[in-house]
C-alpha cells in the first residue's frame, strides 16, 4: 500500500506561480511512477505530468513550459509557473506500483487561478 498527501493548492492571479507538494508513505519502494492529474469541473481527469523513476518526464502540451514534475526521495513536487484561469483544477497525485501493478490516488488539492 502506498499512501499519498498532497499539499500546496490555493488561490492565485494569473502568472503567479504555486508550487504543489505529494507525500508518498508506505510501500515507497515499490513505487515505479508518480504523477498528477487535475480535473476541473464538469471535465474529464486529464494527466498533467508524470514522472518515472529513472526521472524521464513527460507532460500535457498545455503546460508544456510552464510546469515543472520533480521527485526527491518520498516527495513529488508540481512547480507551476505562470498560470492561467484554464489550470483551475483540483489536483490529484497519483502513483503506480509494480508486482503486483497497482495504482494510488491522493485527495486531491483546490488550484484556483483568478485572471
Amino acid at each position: 500500500q502506498v499512501q499519498l498527501v498532497e499539499s500546496g493548492g490555493g488561490l492565485v492571479h494569473a502568472g503567479e506561480s504555486l508550487r504543489l507538494s505529494c507525500e508518498a508513505s508506505g510501500s515507497i519502494s515499490s513505487i515505479a511512477t508518480m504523477a498528477w492529474y487535475r480535473q476541473a469541473p464538469g471535465q474529464e481527469l486529464q494527466l498533467v505530468a508524470r514522472i518515472a523513476t529513472t526521472g524521464a518526464t513527460n507532460y500535457a502540451h498545455c503546460v508544456k513550459g510552464r510546469f515543472t514534475i520533480f521527485r526527491d526521495n518520498a516527495m513529488v513536487y508540481l512547480q507551476m509557473n505562470s498560470l492561467e484561469p484554464d489550470d483551475t483544477a483540483v489536483y490529484y497525485c497519483h502513483s503506480t506500483s509494480l508486482s503486483p501493478l497497482r495504482y494510488f490516488w491522493g485527495q486531491g488539492t483546490q488550484v484556483t487561478v483568478s485572471s
